[in-house]
Formats: C-alpha cells, sequence, structure tokens
C-alpha cells in the first residue's frame, strides 16, 4: 500500500504553523507542565491533520486486475484485411488470463465499440463495416479507447493498422502515454495485393490566354502491367481519348490543347481500366483560368428574345447569349462569366437549383446579375421568395398600395403514393408560399386528393395565415389517383361567392380517366368568373389533358420536367391573381443620386409607358424610380456581386422613347459596366497542404485580411475552418467531397479572386505501402511492443494497477474530533468518562501548609472566647 497526495502546496502551511507552535512554547515560558501540555499537543496534531487533508492524500490499494483493448482499422485502405485481424484477435484471446478484461473496438475516421470491456467469455462478432471509412485517424482512435478503459488498472491497447493516418496526428498524441499505466502494442496488417491502377496528378496551366495550346500533364501509378484508356474532359466535353498501356510503378502522359472564351475552365481526366481495384482513384480534376475581355451571359426565351446583344458594344467584351432552358447547372458554367442579365425570364424555367448556383455565384464571388422587367419577370415571374428575390435589390410583393383586387383562390394537389419523396415536399412548399402572398382577407382553400377527396383547409378567409401553412406542409403522399372530384368540388366552393377573381391551380403528376361532364363543369365555372390553370409534374402526367383543361378553364398550363420549378409555378399564379404589377401610365424617371446612371440624361429623361410595381429593400439605393415612387433602376451589393434592377422592359414596349432615345446603347453598356467585379490582377496563391487543408496567400503582402467563401459545383456552401497564419495569409481547413470547389477571396482593399480547386480523392485509395516506421513509433514511445505473435497481446503488464482510495474526509474527521477534545478539556478539564476525576491544581507553598494556618488560627480564636 502506497500513500501519496494530489496537491502538495498545501504542505506550505506547515511553515506558519511551526512559527506558531515555537511561539506558544516562547509564550508559555519554554515548558508545559500537566494540562498544558495535553492541550498544546491535541492542538497541534489535529491542525497537522487538516492541513494533510487539504493536500488531498490517498492510498493505492495494489490491484492484479489488466485491461486489453484490440482497436481494428476498418479503413478502405484496410477494407480486405479485415478477416486476418478477427483471426488474430481469436487466436490471442487463447491466451487470456482470469485476470484480464477484453474490449474490442473499430475506427477509420470514426470510433465504434464492437464488444464492451468485459471480464466474461467474448466471441468476436460478425463486424459491419464502418459509415464514415475514407479516412483514418489512429490519434482519435487511441484517445477514445484509453477513454473506455478505467483509470486504476493497468491497460494495454492492442492497435491493428497499416499506419496510413490520413487525419490528425497520433505523434502529437504519444507524449500522453508515455507513462507506465497505458502501454501500446502494434500488429502491423497489409492491405491485400489487389491489381489498380489510379490518377496521381493531373496538372493544368493555372492561367492561359484564349487560343493558346495548353499542356496537360497525367500521372497514373499502376500496381501491374494492363492497359486502359484515358479521357480528358473540358467543361464536360470530351476532348481527348487515347489508349493506354501501363507499367507497374508510375506512368506520365501529356497532352495539348486549346479553349475559347474566358474564366473558370474545367478539366477533368478520367481513366477507365478493366478489373481495377478503386474506381474511386480514377477520377481527378483541374481548373485552368482563362485571360480574355470580360463576358456577359444574356438569358432570354423563344418567347422573349433580347434585345439588348445588339446594344452592347462587343469590342469590349464578349457577350454571350442562351435560352433559360440551356442554363448551366454547375457553378462552374457561371464563374467565367462577369454579369448575368435576366431579360424578361419567367421563374419556372429557370428553376430553384439553379436560381441558388446563380446566388452563390453573385454572393461569394462577385458575379454580377440584373433583373428586366416584362411580362414574365419579376412578380409576374414567379419569382416570389426565390434565391433570386434574395439577390436583388427589390420584393417582389407591392406592399402599402391600394391596386389589390378581391381574390378567391383554391390550390387542388395530388397526394397520390406517386407524388411521395421531392415532389410532395415541393408541391407543399409551392402551395405554403402562395398562402404567403394572400391577404389577410383574401379567400382560401386547399383540396388534397387521391381516389378520394380530402378537403384540408376548408374555403373562406385565410385568417390564420400560420395554421394554413403548417396543414398544408403536414399532408403526406399515398394511395391513387382521381382528379375530378377535387376539381369539381373546388368549382362548387368558388362559384357563389362574390370576389372579383377566383382561381384554380390544379397539379399533379398521374393519370385519372375524365368522366364527360368534366366540361359542362368547367363550362359553368366560367359564367361565374372562375378560372384554372394546371401543372403536369414529370413525364408520366396527362399533360394532353391538363392542356385541355387549362385551356377550356382559362388560365395557362405548365409542363414541368425540373420539380424544383414548381414554387415557381404557383408563385406566378398566386401573384398574377393577387395583384395588379403592371403600371401602364406613360410618365418620365425621377432619378436618384447615383452619378453614372444620372449622367446619361443630362439633356433630360425620355417618356416610358410601363413597369412592374415592386417594392425596394431597405438598403437599396434607388437610381431612379416612377412618381409613385416605385422603383424604376435599383441596385445593391449582395455579397460579393453587384445586383440591378430594372423594372421596365428592353423591347421599346414599355420603355417607350427610352428605346428610340440616341443613348440607348450607352444605357445598356452603363448597366454591364455597374454589373462587372472588379477581379485582382495578382492572383493570392492558394496552396494544397494535406488531405482538405489549404493555404491562401497575398502574394503583394498588401492585404491585411482576407474573407474566404467556399461554394461546391451544385452551389452549396462548403463547411471549412479558417485560421490566420499571418496579414494576408490563412490557412482553411474544407469539408468538402472529392471533386470541384470554388474560393472566393476579398480583402480589405476591395480586391476580389475567384479560383476552381481540385478536391482529390482520400488518400485511402493510393496504392500506399503500410507506414511501418509509424507504427514501431507508435509501441516504442508507449512502452509497448510490435507484435509478431497473437498470444503476446495478453503477456503480463509490467505495471501493477491499484485503487486510488482517498483518505481527506477521514483526516478531516480526525481533526475535528481533537479541536472538540482541546475544546472541551479547556472548558471542563477531565471527564469521568475517562477514569479520571476532577483536580483543582494547588499552588505549591515552602514551608506550613495553608490548612494548617487556618487550623492554628481557628484554635487561637476559640482560647480568646
Amino acid at each position: 500500500m502506497d500513500i501519496r497526495i494530489d496537491e502538495p502546496l498545501w504542505l506550505l502551511l506547515f511553515i506558519p504553523i511551526a512559527f506558531y507552535m515555537v511561539f506558544t512554547w516562547i509564550s508559555s515560558g519554554m515548558r508545559f507542565i500537566g494540562r498544558g501540555t495535553i492541550l498544546f499537543v491535541l492542538r497541534c496534531t489535529a491542525i497537522v491533520v487538516l492541513v494533510l487533508a487539504l493536500a488531498s492524500p490517498f492510498v493505492t490499494l495494489r490491484a492484479d486486475e489488466e485491461q486489453v483493448l484490440f482497436v481494428v482499422d476498418r479503413s478502405i485502405s484496410i477494407e480486405g484485411a479485415s478477416g486476418t485481424a478477427e483471426k488474430w484477435i481469436a487466436e490471442s484471446l487463447k491466451k487470456r488470463k482470469v485476470n484480464q478484461s477484453v474490449g474490442m473496438y473499430s475506427f477509420a475516421e470514426t470510433f465504434r465499440t464492437d464488444v464492451q470491456l468485459t471480464d466474461a467469455d467474448v466471441t468476436i462478432p460478425v463486424v459491419e463495416s464502418l459509415e464514415a471509412k475514407d479516412a483514418t485517424d489512429i490519434a482519435k482512435a487511441i484517445d477514445l479507447a484509453a477513454a473506455v478503459a478505467s483509470g486504476s488498472s493497468a491497460t494495454r491497447i492492442v492497435l491493428l493498422s497499416d499506419g496510413l493516418e490520413t487525419v490528425g496526428s497520433v505523434e502529437k498524441l504519444l507524449a500522453k502515454y508515455g507513462g507506465d499505466q497505458v502501454e501500446i502494442d502494434t500488429v502491423l496488417l497489409e492491405r491485400p495485393n489487389n491489381a489498380d491502377a489510379s490518377i496521381s496528378i493531373f496538372e493544368t496551366p493555372r492561367t492561359a490566354y484564349e487560343g493558346e495550346k495548353q499542356f496537360l500533364q497525367v500521372e497514373v501509378e499502376s500496381s501491374t502491367r494492363t492497359v486502359g484508356e484515358l479521357i480528358i474532359y473540358q467543361n464536360d466535353k470530351e476532348i481527348i481519348q487515347e489508349p493506354v498501356a501501363l507499367e507497374p510503378g508510375k506512368n506520365s502522359f501529356s497532352f495539348r490543347t486549346s479553349a475559347k472564351g474566358g474564366g473558370l475552365l474545367k478539366y477533368e481526366a478520367k481513366l477507365i481500366v478493366q478489373g481495377d481495384g478503386f474506381l474511386e482513384n480514377n477520377r481527378m480534376l483541374s481548373v485552368t483560368m482563362m485571360e480574355r475581355s470580360p463576358r456577359v451571359l444574356i438569358v432570354q426565351t423563344d418567347r422573349n428574345p433580347s434585345v439588348i446583344p445588339s446594344l452592347l458594344d462587343k469590342s469590349a467584351m464578349t457577350v454571350d447569349v442562351i435560352d433559360a432552358k440551356q442554363l448551366p447547372e454547375s457553378l462552374s458554367g457561371y464563374l467565367g462569366y462577369g454579369a448575368i442579365i435576366f431579360d424578361n425570364v419567367p421563374g419556372h424555367v429557370v428553376g430553384e437549383d439553379k436560381m441558388t448556383v446563380i446566388e452563390q455565384a453573385v454572393k461569394n464571388f462577385g458575379t454580377g446579375f440584373m433583373m428586366v422587367g416584362g411580362e414574365e419577370s419579376f412578380g409576374l415571374g414567379g419569382y416570389f421568395k426565390s434565391p433570386i428575390e434574395r439577390l436583388l435589390p427589390v420584393e417582389m410583393e407591392v406592399k402599402g398600395k391600394e391596386r389589390l383586387p378581391s381574390l378567391g383562390l383554391i390550390i387542388v394537389m395530388d397526394r397520390s403514393g406517386s407524388m411521395s419523396g421531392s415532389k410532395i415536399v415541393l408541391a407543399r412548399e409551392a402551395a405554403a408560399r402562395s398562402v404567403e402572398l394572400l391577404r389577410d382577407d383574401d379567400t382560401f382553400g386547399f383540396i388534397a386528393f387521391d381516389h378520394q377527396v380530402w378537403e384540408v383547409i376548408p374555403v373562406g378567409l385565410l385568417g390564420d395565415r400560420k395554421e394554413a401553412i403548417e396543414q398544408i406542409l403536414s399532408v403526406p403522399a399515398n394511395g391513387g389517383t382521381d382528379i375530378f372530384p377535387g376539381m369539381q368540388k373546388a368549382y362548387e366552393d368558388l362559384a357563389d361567392l362574390k370576389l372579383q377573381r377566383k382561381h384554380i391551380i390544379l397539379l399533379t403528376d398521374g393519370q385519372s380517366p375524365m368522366p364527360p361532364e368534366y366540361e359542362d363543369v368547367i363550362a359553368e365555372g366560367k359564367k361565374n368568373n372562375v378560372t384554372m390553370s394546371t401543372v403536369a409534374i414529370g413525364s408520366d402526367a396527362d399533360w394532353g389533358l391538363l392542356e385541355v383543361l387549362a385551356e377550356n378553364g382559362g388560365g395557362r398550363f405548365y409542363d414541368v420536367v425540373d420539380e424544383s420549378t414548381v414554387p415557381a409555378i404557383l408563385a406566378r399564379e398566386t401573384s398574377m391573381m393577387t395583384r395588379t404589377y403592371i403600371e401602364d401610365n406613360p410618365f418620365y424617371m425621377r432619378l436618384g443620386g447615383v452619378a453614372e446612371w444620372s449622367s446619361l440624361f443630362e439633356e433630360g429623361v425620355p417618356q416610358m409607358n410601363a413597369y412592374i410595381a415592386t417594392t425596394a429593400k431597405g438598403t437599396a439605393t434607388i437610381a431612379a424610380e416612377s412618381l409613385k415612387e416605385d422603383p424604376i433602376i435599383a441596385e445593391w451589393m449582395y455579397g460579393l456581386g453587384r445586383t440591378v434592377a430594372f423594372t421596365s422592359d428592353s423591347t421599346g414596349k414599355w420603355t417607350g422613347d427610352l428605346a428610340r432615345w440616341g443613348g440607348y446603347p450607352d444605357f445598356w453598356n452603363t448597366a454591364v459596366a455597374r454589373l462587372l467585379p472588379t477581379y485582382e490582377e495578382v492572383p493570392y496563391i492558394i496552396t494544397h497542404e494535406r488531405g482538405g487543408t489549404y493555404t491562401v496567400t497575398d502574394s503583394s503582402r498588401k492585404a491585411a485580411f482576407l474573407d474566404i467563401a467556399v461554394v461546391d459545383e451544385g452551389g452549396q456552401e462548403v463547411p471549412f475552418t479558417s485560421e490566420p497564419l499571418a496579414p494576408g495569409k490563412m490557412r482553411v481547413t474544407v469539408d468538402a467531397k472529392p471533386g470541384l470547389v470554388f474560393f472566393g477571396v476579398s480583402d480589405d482593399k476591395g480586391g476580389l479572386f475567384e479560383a476552381g480547386i481540385s478536391v482529390p480523392y482520400s488518400d485511402e485509395y493510393k496504392s500506399t505501402a503500410p507506414d511501418t516506421a509509424l507504427m514501431i513509433k507508435i509501441a516504442e514511445r508507449t512502452g509497448g511492443k510490435v507484435l509478431e505473435e497473437p498470444e503476446e497481446a495478453f503477456r503480463d503488464h509490467r505495471f501493477k494497477g491499484g485503487e486510488k482510495k482517498p483518505i481527506a474526509q477521514w483526516l478531516i474527521l480526525v481533526g475535528m474530533i481533537l479541536f472538540f477534545l482541546d475544546i472541551t478539556l479547556r472548558r471542563f478539564g477531565m471527564f469521568k468518562g475517562f477514569g479520571m476525576r476532577r483536580v483543582r491544581e494547588q499552588p505549591v507553598v515552602h514551608g506550613k501548609s495553608t490548612a494548617e494556618e487556618s487550623i492554628s488560627e481557628l484554635l487561637k480564636a476559640k482560647r480568646k472566647r
């Protein structure tokens, strides 16, 4: 048994205590007599005992219990060797002793318990694969295993791994386990010798000029002699396809190509080899920045071709025109443009997913965006509460205007089983968005149908908007499809209502037989001023029937292929019913204080015919407005990009004399100039370290701080952590899947830089030999050993564990008893209960005693009588 203390600094109190004892001894004449000696010793002993209690003393009771924790690597790099690990552990268990507890754990990037620590018999379980296995964090695995173990017993962690850590640093952790109690043994697992070929390097020029020959280099590592095919893509289009012969080891291939256009150019290298071990390491991306004049993207539709391209100065910029249906789906398709202009484009053609990508291009990469008005733009285009509305300086909803007709709206939604998944989610969201566009005194109803009618919200005044939205969002998908009963009920509910506008929106993804009387129902509805629009969702919908229903019902038909467009469709339909958006009285713009715009009209402002009413956002800058104070030209900064709203059109139908004005081309060239970002001429240097870690450096050393955004190809913001290293230098760790991510870097000087970064596949897929040196270091630094035979795992531990028993509370109890005894003796003297009687000390007198003198005096007094 050992006695130790946890907080020895409290023992310093013995120094003033010693002074107290000496002072007390001197004050008593340097001697104690009788009871004083006992009291002095009691008090000093009590003080000493309490000071010892403050030092947190404990005794260690020796114990023979040991713990053996098997920690098995289940990452991709060693996936085929898991059976070997189980056999090794099963063999070692045959040498287990009765005093040894056992636990078994799996790890890769995460940690899992397979067998809890137990002293009972252990059966090796059937171990399932880990979900997150494309990284190896040995440090976390050791730390978590040690945390499971009992702190008082001797512990041995047996690490079975190839030593190829891809996350964390086990070397930084080893000092923590360099003592006697925990030792770490290692067992080196060899990865299966599967044939595998992988792309290890794919390099393209960082920058290039249009038409310049670009040198592309691909390095392929192969474990065997084999043949394959190497394919190179440029912006998702195949440009090179060549057969390749691979030798064991590294194989280098080079190609030359050129490209047109500007901005970011995405390259992809893909290797195809029959019977390859891993497919994940056969693809790698790279990005080249094309240097050229600014590019502007004009988006139009077949029904509304744009006149803007013909007005722009082609010598100062490159102008691309695209139909809204052909808009790119990935972020790289937009980052090549300095500005994007939507000219009278309806939102339902674009879809929410593409809107989200455009929003990221504007917000985090400085791409300018402009929306131009028309009969299918702004609120009439269904942009209410969309990503495009978020980035614009105006809101689609018209607020505080007395221009709203009374409305009755019923949404009839298919809730059959075929609508499950994203269809029902988007349809419910779209219906809820429509509710937000309504006023409290509008009439609203919501009907869901499968093989029967479900009146989710009975027709009546909207009232509690929040409750209505909650009811809509709770509708599940189930059952068959029968359109007519739901449609018939909607017509019946609206028929007798005294409203200026009565409208039905029917959404379905299926087919349903319609009885002959459906034509009578629609005809009767038209007499009662009821209109109906229909939305066909997916390829299985009966678009022919739905188109006829919409045509007969006096509404519009929407054939939806991209489900994400459904919210925009319902927002457009609701907006067209609830608002009179178009202001078509001739007017003159009233200019604001933006010099770039007002300088165009120094000789006067031409008359215009119409615009779409919107509401300016609080921080927007109004460059021009109508006499009703509706914004005509509004702009603001949305993140790093400038956005502009021009609520009139471009064709001349609404712009009137402005389109016939001599300065009309200057008007649009000024608009583009306002949109184009200012890019840094000297790019920031972005270097890849390990895993998802990158260093961003300002090579000019002028930036005091850097602001960074990271977005993937789908337009989603990628989680990342940043750590400032020095002025103009930052370390960024990105949590992204292999592929392409985009860095948007801005500084305190207003400089902006964008870069595409290829996130490589995990190191787990690399053909790398096991890290034997690391496994040896782990064992040596912690007092363990590299195990050759399974039975060694249960050898006797050099540390004999013990149970730690604190004794501070007992010392406090003894100290209190001694203090109580000290006080009692000082107050009352000795106790009879201890076999003693109370005795009064008498002073010592030389000669006769005091008693004898008293008796003598009494006798003298008697004789006198």
